[in-house]
């Protein structure tokens, strides 16, 4: 249950990032925030980046990455 609820958080993180990254130009509130979750979430979406070349200018790590948390969760689903 705490795992769950751990993998949930972290993929809100991971969503929030996202969001966060196509406007932390456009104001310090929301820069600031992002330049808290980066050093958080940035290093599980890198490993997939080593993987996932952006097809189109369009970065699909962050969407795998989210499947991952979403599959590990599910499995741990099953297990219990």
């Amino acid at each position: 249950m705490i795992f769950d609820a751990v993998l949930t958080f972290y993929s809100i993180l991971v969503f929030v990032w996202v969001i966060l990254s196509w406007f932390k130009g456009s104001g310090k509130v929301v820069s600031d925030i992002y330049k808290v979750l980066d050093p958080i979430v940035a290093p599980y979406v890198n490993l997939f980046r080593r993987f996932i070349p952006p097809i189109g200018g369009l970065d699909f790590s962050p969407l795998v990455a989210l499947i991952v948390l979403q599959g590990v969760r599910m499995l741990i689903g099953l297990l219990h």
